[in-house]
């Protein structure tokens, strides 16, 4: 490949991120001159794909949405973990999403070369996905809609059920998606109530960006996770579980799927103290149990009783399998 052609291609890439790019940062990230970025772009305008400009100190370069858009550019490391992605289908909590992961995740394995194939399908023989059990599921396209509307730092209308079944309408400055354990939560600023809420994404309907801009406000915690899980665990709740897990804390948290999952805090370098966010006794021991490691429950005494009985039950029908075995042998 000639050197104008791979920087094409780098170029490109970098486009279909969705931001503006100045010339200058794109010359600085390609090791060439702008006046070479402005050639670059009128070559690729040539070839079809629709490069905007725009003039002013916020301005510089940006590749628009279209339905005759070319192909899309990956580079290895995307492609791997975009189809990584579909396999696991965030969790199995956005309706429909098997079915349209399978189709998406077919299309792509065609077009991938064979060592990417390999990367791909090792991946997934290794990996085994929990069922998601009977609990709300999400629309995929809300996702799409607030997602795009957190970027776009635009304020969003949408209709909202509460927990006890009150209805209202909404105007809000999205924040970010949190993505914990079974259930998405959009983090946003309520204009109406002039405060941070937290709403689950299932209880969400009608979203509609507004096309208003508005400027990034600040976050009364360190992130939006750190924030959704302050905010649960101060309400009332029947579960909250006290844990030590006896491995390293940075494994136990990536395990858990990061800080929405809990608090994680190392004891020494070979065990740690894990304080959940609430949520039912039965899917907080299915999450110890898969930790892989030993643990004492502290907290409460209703998981602890659990896990025994659940441990009573499994052990039970070991022995019954083994039972069987011997019975059936010669």
């Amino acid at each position: 490949m000639s050197e104008t052609s791979a920087r094409l291609l780098n170029l490109l890439s970098l486009l279909q991120t969705p931001r503006e790019w100045p010339g200058s940062e794109l010359a600085g990230r390609l090791g060439v001159t702008t006046r070479t970025i402005r050639r670059d772009i009128d070559r690729l305008r040539e070839l079809g794909y629709p490069v905007h400009a725009t003039m002013g100190a916020e301005g510089g370069y940006r590749l628009a949405a279209g339905a005759a858009m070319p192909p899309l550019l990956l580079d290895d490391d995307e492609a791997v973990a975009i189809a990584v992605g579909l396999r696991s289908a965030a969790g199995h909590t956005v309706e429909g999403i098997e079915e349209a992961s399978v189709r998406a995740l077919a299309k792509l394995e065609q077009v991938l070369p064979s060592r990417l194939r390999r990367r791909v399908g090792t991946l997934g023989t290794a990996t085994v996905s929990l069922p998601s059990g009977d609990h709300p599921t999400v629309d995929p396209e809300h996702l799409t809609v607030l997602a795009a509307a957190i970027t776009n730092q635009e304020r969003l209308r949408f209709r909202y059920r509460a927990g006890a079944g009150d209805r209202s309408k909404r105007l809000v400055e999205p924040h970010r998606l949190v993505a914990s354990g079974r259930r998405w939560y959009l983090v946003a600023y309520d204009n109406d109530r002039e405060d941070w809420r937290i709403f689950r994404v299932d209880r969400l309907s009608e979203p509609f960006p507004t096309g208003v801009r508005t400027p990034p406000r600040t976050l009364p915690a360190a992130d939006a996770g750190a924030y959704v899980r302050e905010r649960m665990q101060g309400r009332a709740t029947t579960h909250r579980v006290v844990a030590t897990v006896y491995a390293p804390a940075a494994e136990v948290a990536a395990k858990l799927g990061g800080p929405a999952a809990g608090e994680v805090e190392p004891v020494d370098e070979a065990s740690c103290r894990w304080h959940s966010t609430p949520d039912a006794l039965e899917w907080l021991a299915v999450r110890l149990a898969l930790l892989g490691h030993e643990f004492t429950v502290h907290e409460p005494p209703e998981l602890a009783a659990y896990l025994r009985a659940m441990g009573g039950r499994a052990s039970r029908a070991a022995g019954a399998a083994a039972g069987e075995e011997e019975d059936a042998a010669p």
